[in-house]
């Protein structure tokens, strides 16, 4: 159903294999929420989480509560400051250098939303848009690098651009991110389609954040227990078999199983 064309290629290897350090690589993934204690709940049963309350850097930087599997980070949860803003999961990609690529994203076509600031000495942040409007983050890691643990039960496995021109986003994403999207040993874990793919044509382009499942049918039913809300049924995609749930405030993602 979802078209993944040049982005096609995927791994399971670990988190700290030197191409997941490229520029491009997606490496941290946070979810905007009104109540941060729902979203404890929540995530806590439907992936197994723990959470970690907030140092002093993260809470300066909006940070919440980090996620973790196993005592590594996975995510993190973010208690939204201003109810006009969207309740949404986010991913970051990775970056040496978050001043120099923001600069490639706007002579790109694209827009800078947030300008890269420091997360104490965590690291440097920044948001940005690409032509097509998709919201994305940067991350230039400090003495953060990003997720402890992917690819396994309960943690991020695929960020997935639903956009209304699958030719332009190559081009802009594969002049940005060439490497780890093209390289001779490129194992990206991010692809594209149409949002008239899965979507209909009028929801705004988007990446979709994807958490690895064993089954999915079985993270449907705790879904819908936990309250939160069934969006597109499970269909067959080029890298697994996908649905895509939001969760009692509204957060929408989607559940992978390979």
């Amino acid at each position: 159903m979802a078209e993944n064309g040049a982005f096609e290629k995927r791994s399971s290897r670990s988190p700290d294999r030197p191409s997941a350090r490229r520029e491009g690589v997606p490496c941290w993934v946070d979810a905007q929420l009104s109540d941060v204690e729902a979203g404890r709940r929540f995530y806590g049963e439907l992936f197994g989480w723990t959470f970690q309350d907030a140092r002093e850097a993260e809470r300066a930087a909006g940070e919440s509560v980090r996620a973790c599997l196993d005592g590594e980070p996975v995510a993190a949860l973010v208690r939204k400051t201003d109810g006009r803003m969207p309740t949404v999961w986010s991913v970051y990609f990775h970056t040496p250098d978050a001043a120099a690529l923001t600069e490639r994203i706007r002579a790109g076509g694209g827009q800078v939303v947030t300008p890269p600031h420091p997360v104490g000495d965590l690291g440097t942040a920044a948001l940005a848009a690409d032509p097509d409007g998709a919201v994305f983050g940067l991350w230039q890691p400090g003495r953060r690098a990003g997720f402890g643990r992917r690819h396994e039960p309960g943690t991020f496995a695929w960020a997935e651009l639903y956009t209304r021109d699958t030719e332009a986003a190559n081009a802009f994403y594969g002049g940005l991110f060439h490497d780890a999207l093209f390289g001779p040993d490129a194992s990206p874990d991010f692809g594209r389609a149409r949002v008239s793919d899965v979507f209909a044509a009028e929801m705004p382009p988007h990446f979709l954040v994807h958490f690895l499942v064993e089954d999915v049918d079985t993270a449907l039913a705790a879904v819908t227990r936990l309250g939160g809300r069934v969006r597109v049924p499970s269909f067959e995609t080029s890298y697994g078999r996908v649905a895509v749930v939001s969760d009692g405030q509204g957060a929408s993602f989607a559940l992978l199983q390979r």
